[in-house]
């Protein structure tokens, strides 16, 4: 990874219990992160899957839009239906630009009386540029807090129980994809039964000034494993779930990114980009996002190229080698013919070609998920 001059970079409030536990700390959208602890990856990705782990992700942007038009205005500029979420609910969705493309994926809250959005930290400002260049039409305003909140994901599945017993409120009956508000360690939290992971876990929002306060009492709460970003990349890949720089840029739409359910065509207002999705729906796309594995013990890397048919039509988007399954898995766009379940094809790797075999996403689904 290229040296990068450590003042440009932001820090979260956690950055000194990071260095303190002997975390690899690298630049990462603009923050120092921590992407292992020196238990390392896999450890950390086991945690998350038997046990429970806990990430910082406080570099996480977060956007409350507030007034009479909230609603009208995210579902302009937005895939999913807003209007169709009730109070306390959250909605996945993606931000489009008018031919269809998208700016950013993002998680959807609504409050009583507005919304919160949850953006990525690498496209923060190109997302607040855009929810402003559209904003006019519409009676509400943007209050970018990220710099004030905090974020913790305690994933696993310990992670209920843990995060419950410092809750004051009730979360057995919390759905995934809902949210409620409490507090955690006595601090007001946003508590979301949500991750990144493909178990089951929570998300907690609060005051950054309460960081290390909170941090300190879920891990004293029970066997709680410290994350980093290596893990989280390789448990979300494991459980299909998209990156943004890898899946999802500037110059794919959600129907090639196979996120169909994602874009409500039929929603009552109109949307950025809702021509092009329409006639990309009925006509179909060019190409798709597959997963797919090897036989050999090769391991695919983001950017190494997809030959199909002897023909180079792509680069892998992410892969690795699942710890949990303990075969090679990545994922990558191919022409829509082959974009099928057994279609082969070429993964060039240190120039030579490893023959690579299209298959279901997910990856992995946790134990008794349907």
């Amino acid at each position: 990874m290229t040296a990068i001059d450590s003042g440009a970079l932001k820090r979260t409030p956690l950055h000194d219990i990071h260095g303190a536990l002997g975390a690899k700390i690298v630049p990462f959208a603009g923050y120092e992160m921590p992407v292992q602890y020196p238990t390392g990856i896999t450890v950390e990705h086991k945690a998350v899957r038997e046990t429970c782990g806990m990430f910082d992700v406080s570099h996480m942007g977060e956007v409350l839009v507030q007034g009479p038009d909230a609603i009208r205005f995210v579902n302009s500029v937005t895939s999913n239906d807003v209007a169709a979420l009730a109070v306390g609910q959250v909605q996945y969705s993606t931000l489009l630009r008018a031919d269809g493309t998208i700016v950013d994926d993002l998680l959807v809250y609504r409050f009583a009386d507005h919304l919160m959005l949850v953006i990525n930290a690498s496209n923060r400002d190109k997302d607040l540029a855009h929810l402003r260049a559209h904003q006019a039409a519409f009676d509400c305003t943007l209050t970018d807090v990220s710099d004030d909140t905090a974020l913790l994901a305690v994933q696993g599945p310990q992670a209920p129980a843990i995060v419950a017993s410092l809750a004051s409120v009730p979360l057995d009956g919390i759905k995934y994809y809902w949210f409620t508000e409490g507090r955690i360690a006595g601090v007001p939290a946003i508590i979301s039964r949500t991750g990144y992971t493909g178990e089951l876990g929570f998300e907690l929002y609060f005051d950054q000034a309460q960081a290390v306060h909170v941090w300190n009492a879920v891990m004293n709460a029970g066997a709680v494993t410290p994350a980093g970003l290596g893990c989280r990349d390789s448990l979300r890949l494991e459980a299909g779930m998209a990156l943004y720089g890898h899946e999802l840029d500037d110059h794919t739409t959600p129907l090639e990114a196979g996120l169909n359910w994602l874009v409500k065509l039929g929603k009552g207002e109109p949307f950025l980009g809702k021509d092009v999705l329409v006639r990309q729906h009925q006509e179909g796309t060019d190409r798709r996002l597959v997963g797919f594995t090897f036989d050999e013990r090769a391991i695919p890397r983001h950017g190494y190229g997809v030959y199909y048919g002897g023909v180079k039509v792509g680069e892998v988007c992410s892969g690795t080698m699942s710890p949990t399954l303990g075969i090679p898995v990545g994922t990558c766009y191919l022409p829509t013919a082959a974009a099928v379940e057994g279609t082969t094809f070429d993964v060039e790797i240190r120039g030579k070609m490893i023959p690579a075999r299209v298959v279901k996403l997910p990856f992995y689904k946790r134990p008794g998920k349907a």
